[in-house]
């Protein structure tokens, strides 16, 4: 069966990944434009926002990180499925920031605390398939990589397994924190290497 060239593959792989991950911003900004829209329904958490945030980054930087499969000289469908599984468990972790319903609960920081076991076990899962999919895109894509990409994975699981354990508001915020500024470190090593510094 002629499946096309690499180029063509990875155009509708990547159309594919786009419609998941695309549910998944469209999860998170709908939940966003609902503060908007009822202010007096749900009350705004500190914590709640904070992963919203970087559930959004996080989104948009796998959209931007998985252009370098475009380099893959042939594709396989162990290799399709797997980027689709990668976006849906990214999808699956906006929807626990803006579930369906949280009558039972006293608002969305009381539902992320309560199901934060939920939550950081798929963030641990990311962080795994994250190493998958550099290896996936070959050498030369891991050699761009600097050494702290090596400590990202252990240091985030850790984190991820600190948060899954222990309620505590000021130590989930600042789990929270700790993943948005090492997003925000990401982003300003994409824009410096897009300029060429």
């Amino acid at each position: 069966m002629d499946t096309g060239t690499p180029q063509e593959l990875f155009s509708h792989v990547r159309i594919v990944m786009g419609m998941v991950v695309g549910l998944g911003i469209a999860r998170t900004l709908g939940g966003v434009a609902s503060f908007v829209q009822h202010p007096g329904r749900q009350r705004v958490s500190l914590l709640h926002m904070l992963w919203v945030g970087s559930m959004l980054l996080e989104l948009v930087l796998f959209w931007w990180w998985e252009f370098g499969l475009s380099r893959i000289p042939v594709w396989s469908f162990e290799v399709f499925l797997f980027l689709i599984a990668y976006a849906i468990v990214l999808y699956l972790l906006a929807a626990l920031l803006f579930p369906d319903n949280i009558s039972e609960y006293a608002g969305y920081e009381d539902f992320f605390i309560k199901r934060r076991r939920w939550f950081f076990g798929l963030l641990a899962v990311a962080f795994l398939l994250d190493v998958v999919d550099t290896l996936i895109k070959g050498a030369e894509h891991w050699s761009r990589l600097s050494g702290d990409y090596l400590l990202q994975v252990p240091i985030g699981l850790m984190l991820c397994l600190v948060g899954s354990i222990w309620a505590n508001r000021r130590l989930q915020i600042g789990i929270a924190v700790i993943h948005l500024v090492y997003q925000f470190y990401w982003v300003a090593r994409i824009l410096a290497a897009m300029h060429g510094r």
